[in-house]
C-alpha cells in the first residue's frame, strides 16, 4: 500500500512538472492573442476616420467643374510631340521631317559629297500655289568638306519683309543648284512650337 501511494506522488510530482508550464503557456498564447487584436482593431479604426477626412463632404459646383474641363481640355490642346524623323533624300542631302509646326528647327544632314561637286542648298519659301522666293542659300564644296549638318528656324522679321506667320506657312522646297539632284519637298503647318507664340506675332 506504501509503495502505490509513493507512486502516485511520484506521478503527480511528475505531472505538476509537466502540466504547469503548459498551462503557463496555453495563458500566454491566450493573452498576446487578444492583445494584437485589440491592437489591429485599434489600427483599423484610426485607418477608418483617416479616410472619412479625405472624403470632401460637398460635391463640386458645376460652375468650378465647367472651370476644371476647360482647363483640362487647353491642356490637351497644348499637348506637343514632334513628329518621327523620316529623313527624306536627294543624293547626298537630307532632311529629317516631311512636316513641321512654325518654331521647330529643320535639320538640314549632308555626307559623301563627291571632290568635285560644288553648288548651293536654295531654301525656297512659298508665295503662292505656284511661286517660291529664296528664303535662303547654303554653299556646300565636297573640295573642302564632304559632310555637314545645318538647322534652320524661319523666323519674323520687319527688316526683311517677314511680318506674319502665313509668310513661312505652306509647301517649301530645296533646291541643290549646280546638281542634277532632286528637290526636297517639307511643308510648316500653322500650329506653333508650344512657348513661341510670341515669337510669331506680327512685327510689321
Amino acid at each position: 500500500m506504501r509503495k502505490v501511494f509513493r507512486y502516485f506522488c511520484k506521478s503527480i510530482i511528475v505531472n505538476d512538472k509537466i502540466v504547469i508550464p503548459i498551462i503557463i503557456g496555453v495563458i500566454i498564447i491566450v493573452v498576446g492573442i487578444i492583445a494584437i487584436t485589440n491592437q489591429e482593431s485599434n489600427l483599423m479604426e484610426v485607418e477608418d476616420t483617416l479616410n472619412k477626412e479625405l472624403q470632401p463632404e460637398k460635391e463640386i459646383s458645376p460652375e468650378i467643374q465647367e472651370k476644371l474641363d476647360s482647363i483640362e481640355k487647353i491642356n490637351l490642346e497644348n499637348e506637343y510631340s514632334p513628329k518621327e524623323r523620316e529623313w527624306i533624300t536627294s543624293g547626298p542631302f537630307q532632311i529629317d521631317r516631311s512636316e513641321y509646326v512654325l518654331g521647330e528647327k529643320i535639320f538640314l544632314r549632308t555626307g559623301g559629297l563627291g571632290f568635285d561637286e560644288k553648288g548651293q542648298a536654295a531654301f525656297l519659301r512659298p508665295l503662292n500655289s505656284t511661286h517660291y522666293e529664296v528664303y535662303l542659300t547654303i554653299p556646300f564644296d565636297g573640295s573642302d568638306r564632304s559632310a555637314f549638318n545645318y538647322y534652320l528656324q524661319p523666323q519674323l522679321t520687319k527688316l526683311r519683309g517677314f511680318c506674319s506667320a502665313d509668310d513661312f506657312v505652306g509647301d517649301w522646297r530645296v533646291v541643290f543648284r549646280g546638281t542634277d539632284y532632286p528637290n526636297l519637298e517639307f511643308k510648316i503647318t500653322k500650329d506653333i512650337l508650344p512657348g513661341d507664340e510670341e515669337d510669331f506675332e506680327p512685327v510689321c
